[in-house]
């Protein structure tokens, strides 16, 4: 049996990953349990997180396994087509985001990216099985909802790139270039060679 393929969509908030995610499981067909989406809500309502406590690097680990202990689940369903609306990588991005120097940045990514459920997830992300998508900043998107994060969205998505490359994790961006849905969904569905 092959490895499933795995679709990704990260970025700073109010970026369309939601929106994608949607119309991606939609066009593909998803079951409802290969498509996993609103983790970090989730995982903020169920333990008395808000977008004022993004900076607690407690959050983000909280955030972090909820994705594993979600891509476990999809893992044991074996589904041959897996969508995740962010990823474990997010998390990790805020925690430095909204770190008060480069130190303690230095010390929650390495306290994140060495724990040993990430490292496994490393692997995955790393797979020519795993598609990541990265959307970048639509200024006219931007809507505040009382929930998001929408300040620092370029430090943001420079974390993300810096990050990803420095887990040498291969991703594609979209962004004001593609602001048509159907157009991202058709980019998506290339670079997943579906």
């Amino acid at each position: 049996m092959s490895p499933p393929t795995t679709i990704y969509v990260i970025g700073p908030s109010s970026t369309g990953k939601t929106t994608l995610c949607t119309a991606l499981a939609q066009k593909i067909g998803l079951p409802e349990g290969a498509f996993v989406s609103e983790v970090a809500r989730t995982v903020m309502r169920e333990k008395g997180y808000s977008r004022h406590t993004i900076d607690q690097v407690q959050m983000q680990q909280d955030i972090m396994e909820a994705y594993f202990a979600k891509e476990n689940e999809l893992d044991a369903r074996n589904h041959p087509i897996r969508l995740f609306d962010r990823s474990a990588i997010d998390p990790i991005v805020y925690a430095i985001l909204t770190s008060k120097n480069d130190e303690e940045a230095r010390e929650r990514k390495k306290f994140l990216v060495e724990t040993p459920t990430f490292t496994k997830a490393l692997a995955k992300y790393r797979s020519n099985n795993c598609i990541i998508i990265m959307l970048k900043t639509v200024e006219e998107w931007l809507v505040d909802d009382g929930v998001r994060s929408l300040e620092k969205q370029e430090d943001c998505l420079k974390i993300f790139r810096a990050l990803l490359k420095e887990l040498n994790i291969s991703y594609h961006e979209l962004g004001e270039e593609s602001k048509f849905l159907q157009e991202r969904v058709i980019l998506t569905l290339g670079w997943a060679r579906f």
